[in-house]
């Protein structure tokens, strides 16, 4: 029920199909507002806005407790007073955008630059590495996206760590406007037991769609760029649930869509504002083969300043920018005129950050079917250690491959010699062939002799 509008009558707004609705049909009043299940009954379903079961996995789901949906943000003196950095294990995040447990995060990205592989890692992590759970909404997206996200995670082995909550593209308004707020009390609930909980909503602009076709239905006149005049105020209701209590946190990582790319847009510009990082995934990051494609010089965090990150931290992350940032000014120079035109200086940052390129990159345990590369989980400790030795020219004489997809520094010097040893042996006997011609047809000799005596001990 929307609004009253006297003489008995009252205007509803629609959780469902209204398919087969008719005037005269009986009204029953439940006297309660929305309610979902909640509790650890719910982990590994997928619920729809009203909290019923839609995996077709059997019966209904035996929860202890329901939950309004309509509930208000923590009390100050509820709130956690301390800003506490969220390891996610992921290098260049932690080091770069890193997340503040408790707060909001924006995941911008187009098809098929990672969103999804990125989301299920950090399911995985929360999970693994620090005994939480997850919530995933789904708020106005394709129907097909949800079912392959659903496979994906069973595929993956992390949907026992994880409730689902949809309310997709053809669900009408009045449930995509209500399902965050489904999936978020789920999340709550967790909280409250004294667990970090990571919520995913998918896409917010579409909770903000969602919200502007309702109040078109509802008559209100609608405000700039016809969204409706009260989106601050429902924003707001939304993201101030999402926050760190003295028990637990809710950290949340939005999904944004910024229609036409226009960021001054009032949907997308009032989520800017409730945001502590952005986390942008770049296309031109996945054409290099460097996964997650987490552009490092356009994801930003609130946390990333001295007082609340340690000194080091600091002064390796911005290191790592500058010289990045150096790098992409020098690409143009270098495709006109070639490495030879840079200054020996410029040559030694060219090199630094092409290493720093590639050690951001990180094989994830989610995607090691497809790999058949290990996960790793790196440390904020590892990472910062990384960084500033690749820096300080500690690992110059180190080929480029040596950084790619490894998980600590250690690796990426154990690697460095392992391909220094097969470059090594190649070259030597080639060397030893062209200096002494007796020695190369000693060589050939045994070389012939030797297939005579292998049968051997393959006969034996």
């Amino acid at each position: 029920v929307q609004q009253h509008l006297g003489n008995d009558r009252v205007r509803a707004v629609a959780m469902d199909s209204t398919d087969g609705l008719a005037r005269g049909v009986d009204v029953e009043n439940t006297g309660a507002p929305i309610s979902v299940p909640v509790g650890d009954a719910t982990l590994g379903r997928l619920f729809n806005v009203l909290g019923d079961v839609i995996d077709e996995k059997g019966d209904d789901v035996k929860a202890e407790e329901r939950w309004p949906i309509h509930r208000d943000a923590p009390s100050f003196e509820d709130l956690q007073p301390t800003v506490e950095l969220f390891e996610t294990g992921i290098k260049v995040i932690d080091l770069l955008a890193p997340y503040v447990k408790g707060g909001k995060v924006g995941l911008f990205g187009g098809a098929g630059v990672g969103k999804t592989v990125l989301i299920q890692e950090l399911i995985r992590s929360i999970a693994e590495e620090h005994s939480g759970l997850s919530v995933f909404t789904g708020v106005g997206e394709r129907t097909r996206e949800g079912n392959d996200l659903y496979l994906e995670m069973t595929e993956s082995g992390v949907i026992d760590k994880t409730a689902l909550v949809f309310g997709q593209m053809n669900e009408p308004p009045g449930a995509r406007l209500r399902v965050g707020l489904s999936g978020l009390t789920m999340a709550e609930y967790f909280r409250e037991q004294g667990q970090d909980v990571l919520l995913f909503i998918d896409n917010i602009f579409r909770f903000v769609q969602a919200g502007s076709e309702v109040s078109a239905l509802l008559g209100r006149m609608p405000s700039a760029f016809g969204y409706q005049p009260t989106l601050a105020t429902e924003m707001g209701q939304l993201q101030e649930r999402i926050t760190s209590t003295r028990r637990g946190s809710v950290t949340s990582v939005q999904a944004i869509y910024v229609p036409a790319d226009d960021l001054t847009d009032p949907a997308p510009a009032n989520t800017f504002a409730h945001l502590d990082a952005t986390t942008v995934l770049n296309r031109a990051l996945t054409e290099q083969g460097i996964y997650p494609a987490v552009d490092p010089l356009d994801s930003v965090s609130r946390i990333m300043q001295p007082g609340v990150v340690s000194d080091e931290h600091y002064r390796t992350a911005t290191g790592v920018q500058e010289i990045l940032q150096r790098y992409k000014e020098l690409q143009d120079i270098i495709a006109i005129l070639g490495m030879e035109e840079l200054s020996d200086e410029d040559k030694v940052v060219v090199q630094r950050a092409r290493k720093i390129q590639r050690f951001l990159s990180q094989p994830f345990f989610v995607a090691e079917q497809f790999t058949g590369t290990p996960g790793k989980y790196v440390s904020l400790e590892d990472t910062i250690r990384g960084f500033t030795e690749i820096l300080e020219g500690k690992h110059d004489e180190l080929p480029e491959g040596a950084f790619y997809m490894v998980g600590t520094i250690d690796e990426a010097v154990e690697r460095g010699r392992e391909l220094a040893g097969q470059e090594e042996d190649e070259p030597e006997d080639e060397a030893e062939g062209d200096e002494e011609p007796a020695a190369e047809t000693e060589s050939e000799s045994e070389s012939e002799a030797e297939p005579e005596r292998e049968p051997e001990p393959t006969a034996a």
